[in-house]
C-alpha cells in the first residue's frame, strides 16, 4: 500500500530532529533511543525533552507527555474494532497505535486494507523513527552544544510541521489558538512543563463554548 509506505516513511524521518532535540536537551543517545523504542509517540517524546531541556523537572515532564499520549487510548477504542485482532496479537499491535497508524487504518475501506494500512504504516514508521533517533543523536553528540547550530529549535520545527495540516475546521484551529496564548502567555509565570499542561485545557473549553454556542442557535 503506497499511501501508507509514504506516511510511514515521511514520518518516519523526522525522528532526526527528536533524537537531536533529545540529545540537546542533556540525554544520551541510550535514554534517546530508548524513548524511541517503549514510548514511540512523537508528540509526547517531544513534550518531555521539551520541557526537561526547558529546566522543567523529571515528574512533570512525564506527566505532560502523559496527557498527550492518552488520546492514542480513544484511538485503540476505534481501532480495536475495525482490526478485530486476536487476544495474543493485540498487546504488540498497540504499540503502534498513533496518530498516522489510525488516520492510514481509518481511511481504507475494507478490514483487510485496515489492517494493511496499520502494519504497513506501523512497521515503517517505527523501523524509521528508531533508527533516525539513533542518527540524530549520535550527530547532536558529534556536533556538541546544538543551540550553536540552531537545532535546538528543530523539535518544535517538525513537530509544528506534522501538526498544521491537521488543524482545518474553526473548532481545531480555535483550540489551537487558545492553546498557543495559554503556553506562551503562562510560560514566564510557571515552572518549565506545566504550561504544557494548562494548555491542554484548551481543548475542553473550546469545545464547551462551541456546544454552547450550537445549543443556543438550536433553540431559537
Amino acid at each position: 500500500m503506497r499511501d501508507a509506505l509514504g506516511v510511514g516513511v515521511a514520518v518516519g524521518l523526522s525522528g532526526v530532529a527528536f533524537g537531536v532535540t533529545s540529545a540537546g536537551s542533556g540525554l544520551s543517545v541510550v535514554q534517546s533511543c530508548a524513548l524511541s523504542l517503549l514510548v514511540f509517540t512523537g508528540a509526547s517524546q517531544f513534550a518531555l525533552v521539551g520541557a526537561l531541556a526547558a529546566g522543567g523537572g523529571p515528574v512533570t515532564a512525564a506527566a505532560g507527555a502523559f496527557f498527550l499520549g492518552v488520546r492514542n487510548a480513544f484511538y485503540g477504542v476505534r481501532l480495536g474494532q475495525l482490526l478485530a485482532l486476536s487476544r495474543l496479537v493485540r498487546p504488540f499491535a498497540a504499540h503502534w497505535v498513533i496518530d498516522e497508524t489510525t488516520a492510514v487504518a481509518l481511511a481504507q475501506p475494507t478490514r483487510r486494507g485496515v489492517r494493511i494500512g496499520f502494519v504497513v504504516t506501523g512497521a515503517s514508521l517505527f523501523v524509521l523513527w528508531n533508527l533516525t533517533t539513533l542518527l540524530g543523536a549520535l550527530g547532536a553528540e558529534a556536533m556538541g552544544d546544538t543551540e550553536v547550530w540552531g537545532l535546538d529549535a528543530a523539535g518544535p520545527a517538525v513537530f509544528l510541521a506534522l501538526l498544521a495540516p491537521m488543524v482545518k475546521s474553526a473548532v481545531e484551529r480555535a483550540v489551537a489558538g487558545v492553546a498557543v496564548l495559554l503556553g506562551l502567555g503562562l510560560l514566564p509565570v510557571l515552572p518549565a512543563g506545566v504550561p504544557v499542561l494548562v494548555a491542554a485545557l484548551a481543548a475542553p473549553v473550546v469545545l464547551w463554548v462551541a456546544g454552547r454556542r450550537g445549543s443556543g442557535e438550536g433553540g431559537r
